[in-house]
């Protein structure tokens, strides 16, 4: 039988991968339709991996709370997508009014943006080396939570 950190992995490198494997293609798609510019591979080779570890873990955590589908698009709906649109893709958080400027750093989806950008275009609104310690804050912290759910037998069926 596999241990719970065995079964949390598994799941969490199951949805790292089907990311990954979209990402790849939606970046080869884009290279041959723009000339995409990549400024900063070393930066944006480990948020990369960073986003899709926090997405793949986040993907989980849903899963284990979710008894039905719909309860699964509630997540998408009422917490991710105001955090993408909050989370400067369409603007500079730099743009935004206190106190709304202030609550953009407690978003993990704003350093997620900050550090894709930069590794892409060169440009940041954000410290690189305080995204990517949010972001690895952020991916402990789910797994965290996450392991002590499966520990726990959480909604698992034996």
């Amino acid at each position: 039988p596999a241990s719970p950190t065995d079964l949390l992995i598994g799941f969490s490198s199951g949805g790292f991968l089907r990311g990954m494997i979209v990402a790849a293609l939606t970046l080869i798609a884009a290279m041959l339709l723009v000339d995409l510019p990549i400024h900063h591979p070393v930066v944006l080779v480990p948020a990369l991996l960073l986003t899709g570890f926090i997405f793949a873990q986040l993907g989980v955590h849903v899963g284990l709370r979710a008894e039905q589908f719909d309860d699964v698009a509630l997540y998408q709906q009422f917490v991710l997508q105001p955090l993408i649109f909050l989370g400067g893709i369409f603007y500079s958080a730099s743009l935004l009014p206190e106190p709304f400027q202030t609550l953009t750093h407690f978003n993990p989806i704003y350093y997620m943006i900050n550090l894709v950008r930069y590794g892409f275009l060169g440009y940041t609104d954000a410290s690189i080396w305080q995204s990517m310690f949010a972001l690895a804050l952020a991916a402990a912290v789910l797994f965290a939570v996450n392991l002590t759910l499966f520990r726990r037998g959480y909604r698992l069926r034996v």
